[in-house]
C-alpha cells in the first residue's frame, strides 16, 4: 500500500503542530508518524512513559522530524493543563489535535463491574473533553482542526462492547457540538471510525475466539495506513470544508457486520472473556 508521502505532498505540514493523546502505539502512532512525515512537529501523551518516549524516539529517527513524549493521564484535568503548556511552550502553538487515548476489553453485561464501565468513560469521553478543553484556545488561535477517533460497534450494537460503545457514541456527539461551537472561530472538527485493523492491540484484544471478518465488502481488514491516509486528509486544505463528520474507515464493514455465532456467543460466552 501506497505511503502517504507518495499520495500528498511531502512537506503538507510544514510548520505546523500536532498534539495527539495515545500517539506513542497503533493506529494514533500511525496518524502521528503521517503528519511529522509531512512536515509537522508532535507532542505525543499517555500514562506510561517509557513506552512513550520509546516511540517517540523511534519515529523522530523514522522520519527526521521531531516528536516529544510527555507523561499524562488524560482523566486528569491538571496533567492535561500541563501537556498542553509544554507543547506551546517548546513549539509556540498548536495546530492540530488528535483526541486518540482509549481503554477497552471485551465484558458481557454480567461481569462488566461499575468500576471498568467508569474508567472506560474516564479515558475515552472524558479524557477527549478534558484534553480539547484544555488546547480549544490555542486551536482557535491557529484556526487548526481536530480529529476525534471513534469505533463504529455503536452503530448497530455489539456484544461486550457496551462500555467503549457508549463512550464513542459520547465521542460521536461532541465532534457534532464542537464542529458547530468551534466553526466561527475557524476551526473545523471531525473524527474517523476505523472498522477492524490488522497488527494492532485493539484488535487483537477484541477479537473473540469465532470472529472474523470474511464479511467486509472490500474483502481484507484495514491497515494503519490507511488510517494515516485518512488523517492526512482530514488534516489537509482538501478538506477546507469538512466539519462534524464522522469518516468511518472499514471497507463499509458497519453496513455488514453481524457476530459470528450470535445469539449463542452471547448465552455461551468465549472462555477467554
Amino acid at each position: 500500500m501506497a505511503s502517504t508521502t507518495d499520495i500528498f505532498k511531502p512537506e503538507l505540514f510544514k510548520g505546523k503542530v500536532l498534539l495527539c493523546s495515545g500517539g506513542g502505539s497503533g493506529i494514533c502512532r500511525s496518524m502521528t508518524e503521517a503528519v511529522v512525515r509531512h512536515g509537522g512537529k508532535a507532542v505525543i501523551i499517555s500514562r506510561s512513559l517509557d513506552k512513550l518516549q520509546k516511540a517517540a524516539k523511534e519515529m523522530s529517527e523514522a522520519t527526521g522530524g521531531e516528536v516529544i513524549a510527555v507523561q499524562a493521564d488524560v482523566r486528569k484535568p491538571a496533567d492535561v493543563e500541563n501537556a498542553v503548556a509544554k507543547t506551546v511552550e517548546k513549539f509556540g502553538k498548536i495546530d492540530y489535535l488528535i483526541n486518540g487515548a482509549a481503554g477497552n476489553f471485551l465484558a458481557p453485561f454480567q461481569k462488566l463491574s461499575y468500576n471498568a464501565f467508569r474508567t472506560v468513560i474516564e479515558i475515552d469521553l472524558m479524557g477527549t473533553w478534558n484534553l480539547t478543553k484544555a488546547a480549544s484556545e490555542y486551536i482557535k488561535a491557529s484556526k487548526g482542526s481536530i480529529i476525534n477517533v471513534s469505533m463504529t460497534l455503536h452503530y448497530t450494537g455489539s456484544p461486550y462492547q457496551q462500555h467503549a460503545g457508549a463512550a464513542k457514541a459520547g465521542i460521536d456527539a461532541l465532534t457534532k457540538h464542537w464542529a458547530v461551537e468551534l466553526g466561527p472561530f475557524g476551526v473545523r472538527v471531525n473524527g474517523i471510525a476505523p472498522g477492524p485493523i490488522e497488527n494492532t492491540v485493539g484488535l487483537s484484544r477484541l477479537a473473540t475466539s469465532n470472529a472474523n471478518y470474511s464479511g467486509i465488502p472490500l474483502g481484507r481488514a484495514g491497515t494503519v495506513t490507511d488510517i494515516a491516509h485518512s488523517t492526512v486528509f482530514l488534516f489537509s486544505e482538501a478538506a477546507s470544508y469538512i466539519s462534524g463528520h464522522m469518516l468511518v474507515v472499514d471497507g463499509a464493514h458497519w453496513l455488514t457486520h453481524h457476530t459470528p455465532g450470535y445469539p449463542e456467543i452471547v448465552l455461551n460466552p468465549p472462555s477467554k472473556l
